[in-house]
């Protein structure tokens, strides 16, 4: 089995990881999918931002744990979920970092949405 490459944030590629002052949401078929005022907002390199939220605010029981997993060599091992009421547009929809790297520690355990695979990710201040 091939060593997996880890890397470390720095000048070339920015990680930074602060908490969400506003409310975030994410939709799917008129359904929140989740609701907290607990997420972390990731910011890396030149990607968007994306918003990590705590479990015990996502709807839990409407994922379904996929087989799919990606490996970033920043943040680790991804596994991921499907939102079956979304039909295939929703699969491997969310994705979480269960033992990420040191460097992004705090996103551990907790849920990202595609924003393409969900109906909208709001943030209220």
């Amino acid at each position: 089995m091939a060593e997996k490459l880890v890397k470390i944030p720095g000048p070339d590629h920015p990680i930074a990881i602060e908490e969400n002052a506003g409310r975030v949401v994410v939709m799917l078929d008129g359904v929140v999918i989740a609701d907290t005022r607990n997420a972390l907002t990731l910011r890396e390199s030149k990607y968007g931002p994306v918003q990590y939220i705590p479990r015990q605010d996502v709807r839990m029981d409407l994922l379904v744990r996929s087989t799919h997993e990606t490996h970033c060599a920043y943040k680790g091992d991804a596994s991921y979920y499907s939102i079956p009421m979304g039909g295939e547009g929703a699969i491997n929809a969310v994705w979480s970092y269960e033992n990420p790297y040191e460097a992004v520690a705090p996103i551990k355990g907790r849920l990202a949405f595609y924003p393409d695979r969900v109906d909208s990710i709001s943030i209220e201040e």
